[in-house]
């Protein structure tokens, strides 16, 4: 057996240990844990991990999944629901074990059996979950269960999520291959780990391993998590296998976007022969975007294309003759049309960031998730993303933005690893336009305007790609709510522009209710409508380890005007300010009284995108000022004139 080099590069340590790979029993519990009801690794959990355990052998075709857990609080009882991925048809269920122990000791045994819930399906593919809920759980007790599984020749390879939701104290992982010969792993675990081969089965023990992070705005985790990938390949290394994987990729791009008659016939109809560049490439986005994108709508099964008389797609003039197909296959025909318009194109295949980040070491191109596409237009680079339905001309959906994966290089033959820029436009923003009359007793009734452009336009116009308007409209409206102050209703009323996706969208929403307070002969009002109640982030938390992703630059406007009640005045309104965080972010408040009404403006701009850890105090500390300057209030005093209204 040849073990790779990668291998032995990536395993920190190769030792001996006992060689059987066994499976975990049943085992009474100790005192200690019976009478758990913390622990000080995991203030404040709902539960804990005792024991976890991942078993898998090619020999035998078996895989095991085992687990202790101890419920700490009410919350922990969402544990004794379990749910197992499996393959049906590929995989079959052996044995099904599970108990209950409560906490005086006393075991009530699982007998219910379990449900068989499909989860995945497609025509090639499909994953179900075997779930059971183990029975009479307490506070207090610990949750026991095991799962095995037998599958006809090789097991899939293990993937090891070594960190989950809890505290985990102790962990045994195994895995038994038929053959080392071209086994990759690649561990992605704290330093000091060690995992061990010995007689042909590579194991990992770990303890204490600590819970996923759980912060506001987090980064994919893949990156973070601590697992253990393994994967054959031919390949020495890594650079050997990403070096083929590009040739492979370009090789396929290059004949599925070829131009061919029918594709200059498409074009023909589309360009004109006066059109510079720029017009031919907007010309065929416009056309594009028209297609039906099946993973907007929904991808025909098998026997309905077979009943259509639908041939499989093969390459991009097949897309344009069935005027339908997936996500990557419009941005491929994009690709196509623009190449055989004559346009410097260079499609991409990169990793959705909403998902994960590229991950060199893991060595699969099953990583790479969607396609879009840069232009050379003009001596500028020009990105696009036609397989997001209604994703403006130049604009990336945010998850394609600092996105890493595959490029045809500009020769075109060959393909380099590369990350897209930040997110392309000006900063996407939301703009806030309101107008409000409030009577003496602080009841409040006007219209707000909402502005959208970039990603926030893009999100809603998506949403309602698969559902109903009145869905729509109840999210918008629930949306609109959780900014305002209690006591304010917001009643969505409609959308402009919906279907116009190169346009901004706009919202209109009725707002009424109560927003000030009375206090003798003061009308106290919050200042800024929709910061007054809003959850500002980073301020609860001083420090953070992980980094900050806040997705794509942004900038948020808020005008609102303020109708006073006859005879009241103004007593103090917001100073003028501005509250910067230099070369990141900065806030700007103005505001001003003129015949009868308060005016206040607030513009917040940030810059900020990813955020190293070491960079969260500064973060932190201008998010304490934000929410303190936007608790201001609006005084009104009723005049002396109006003393006896």
């Amino acid at each position: 057996m040849r073990l790779s080099a990668f291998l032995r590069a990536a395993l920190p340590l190769l030792a001996l240990a006992s060689p059987a790979l066994a499976f975990a029993q049943f085992q009474p519990p100790t005192d200690e844990e019976l009478k758990m009801t913390a622990d000080a690794k995991a203030p404040g959990a709902a539960a804990i991990y005792l024991y976890h355990e991942e078993t898998s052998d090619d020999s035998t075709g078996i895989s095991a999944l085992y687990n202790r857990i101890e419920v700490l609080t009410e919350k922990g009882k969402e544990l004794a629901t379990i749910s197992v991925a499996f393959e049906p048809g590929n995989d079959k269920l052996v044995s099904l074990e599970g108990r209950t122990i409560h906490s005086d000791g006393a075991i009530t045994p699982l007998t219910a059996k379990p449900a068989d819930l499909l989860d995945v399906k497609t025509a090639e593919f499909q994953v179900d979950r075997l779930v059971f809920t183990l029975p009479a759980v307490e506070v207090g007790s610990i949750l026991e269960y095991r799962v095995k599984f037998h599958r006809d020749g090789f097991l899939p390879l293990p993937s090891w999520q070594i960190q989950c939701e809890y505290l985990v104290k102790k962990a045994h992982f195994s895995y038994q291959p038929l053959s080392f010969y071209n086994l990759l792993v690649g561990t992605h675990v704290a330093r000091g780990v060690r995992a061990v081969i010995n007689k042909g089965v590579v194991t990992l023990d770990l303890t204490d391993i600590p819970p996923l992070p759980d912060d506001d705005w987090m980064p994919p985790l893949n990156n973070i998590r601590w697992r253990v990938e393994f994967s054959y390949s031919k390949f020495r290394n890594s650079a050997e296998f990403w070096d083929d994987a590009r040739k492979s990729w370009a090789s396929f791009v290059l004949e599925f976007t070829k131009p061919t008659g029918q594709l200059k016939k498409a074009v023909a109809t589309i360009v004109a022969p006066e059109d510079n560049d720029e017009a031919k490439a907007q010309k065929i986005y416009a056309a594009v975007m028209k297609l039906e994108n099946t993973a907007f709508t929904r991808q025909k099964s098998q026997a309905e294309r077979k009943k259509e008389k639908l041939k499989d797609i093969r390459k991009a003039e097949d897309i344009w003759k069935q005027q339908a197909g997936n996500d990557d296959e419009i941005a491929l025909l994009y690709a196509a049309l623009a190449r055989t318009a004559g346009l410097k194109v260079s499609p991409l295949k990169v990793v959705d960031r909403n998902r994960a980040m590229f991950d060199s070491s893991y060595l699969s191109a099953g990583q790479l998730d969607d396609y879009i596409v840069m232009l050379e237009l003009a001596g500028k680079k020009v990105y696009l993303d036609p397989s997001q339905k209604m994703c403006p001309y130049g604009m990336l959906h945010w998850k394609h933005s600092l996105a890493t994966g595959f490029q045809l290089a500009s020769e075109g033959s060959t393909a380099v690893i590369a990350t897209t820029p930040a997110f392309l436009s000006s900063h996407p923003t939301v703009t806030r336009d309101t107008r409000l009359s409030i009577d003496e007793a602080g009841s409040v009734n006007g219209i707000v305007r909402f502005v959208l452009d970039g990603p926030n336009a893009l999100y809603w116009r998506h949403l309602q790609l698969n559902n109903d308007a009145d869905e729509v409209k109840k999210q918008f409206s629930e949306y609109t709510r959780d900014s305002l102050p209690e006591g304010v209703q917001a009643d969505f009323d409609h959308f402009l522009s919906l279907e116009d996706y190169p346009s901004n969208l706009i919202a209109i929403v009725k707002i009424s209710g109560n927003l000030g307070t009375v206090t003798g002969k003061h009308l106290v009002l919050p200042a800024f409508l929709f910061q007054s109640r809003a959850s500002h982030p980073f301020v609860t938390r001083e420090a953070r380890s992980i980094p900050v992703d806040l997705h794509y630059p942004w900038m948020e406007e808020d005008d609102a005007t303020y109708d006073l009640p006859p005879g009241f005045i103004v007593e103090s309104i917001p100073q003028d300010a501005e509250i910067p965080w230099p070369d990141h972010a900065t806030l700007k408040i103005n505001s001003s009284t003129e015949n009868g009404s308060i005016s206040v403006r607030r513009i917040m701009t940030s810059n900020v995108i990813l955020l190293d850890a070491t960079e969260y105090p500064n973060l932190h500390d201008f998010y304490l000022k934000i929410a303190t300057a936007d608790q201001q209030q609006l005084v009104l005093t009723r005049s002396p004139t109006a003393k006896g209204n």
